[in-house]
């Protein structure tokens, strides 16, 4: 069974649709890229997968997305779901507090009190985050005086808190310097040993080196879906080998 099983899928913004019958599985234990020029849907599928599309004014949403099985829409809610399904964003987005609290921020508002249980979860998302040893004696300093890369890996380790079993990026590296992104390729790979994660990302060079599976938007279509290995190599659609070999996009 899928992890994740999405069916005829389709979004409108007011009458403006962005999203045309998209078909897709994710595999447990895997990353998938979407890749796509500006405008083709990506983000906007992305925020399906947790319902964050639902905040917005207007919004339409037709067919089936099921997470083990279940239907996201009719037999969990919002919150049940986010916590299966976390968000980490383009731009590092931490809370105007300290480290500590901003790990801890999310199993608080689950109910966890307990100190000694709340310091072993912010020991283990921070150390799950690559980002433990850099932080590990100034837990209580701001989360604003972390480096940009930092800041990122510390809104991972955020998500993580709250032990989700998806973990959706939305271009997490497209603000950070080489060195940065690095790092965060680095953490995606290990984090597919006990999560599904799905990116989007405008790199078709980061999708090669992390990504087991890719698939390519154009205009709110889902053009073309496969290993990854195999899409960037024998392309089914020559519309997906145009944009791998940058003639438009």
């Amino acid at each position: 069974m899928a992890k994740i099983d999405v069916t005829n899928l389709n979004l409108c913004y007011d009458k403006v649709k962005v999203l045309y019958s998209i078909n897709m599985m994710f595999t447990a234990n895997s990353v998938t890229a979407l890749i796509g020029p500006s405008g083709c849907g990506k983000t906007s599928f992305l925020r399906t997968l947790n319902r964050l599309n639902d905040t917005v004014p207007g919004v339409k949403v037709d067919g089936t997305i099921k997470l083990d099985g279940l239907n996201i829409y009719k037999d969990m809610d919002e919150i049940k779901l986010r916590k299966k399904v976390g968000m980490v964003f383009q731009k590092p987005n931490p809370f105007p507090m300290n480290i500590y609290d901003n790990v801890a921020y999310g199993p608080k508002i689950h109910g966890i009190t307990n100190k000694k249980i709340l310091n072993e979860i912010v020991e283990r998302s921070l150390k799950q985050a690559f980002l433990w040893d850099e932080v590990k004696d100034r837990l209580s300093k701001s989360a604003l005086s972390l480096s940009g890369g930092q800041q990122q890996r510390l809104c991972i380790a955020r998500a993580l808190a709250v032990e989700p079993e998806v973990i959706l990026m939305d271009e997490p590296t497209s603000a950070l310097d080489p060195i940065a992104t690095s790092k965060i390729e680095e953490l995606i790979l290990k984090l597919k040993e006990s999560y599904t994660v799905i990116i989007v990302t405008h790199s078709m060079q980061q999708a090669a080196r992390i990504s087991d599976f890719t698939g390519f938007f154009l205009l709110g279509n889902l053009v073309e879906y496969k290993e990854t290995k195999k899409l960037f190599k024998s392309p089914d659609d020559d519309r997906t080998k145009g944009y791998i070999n940058g003639i438009f996009g």
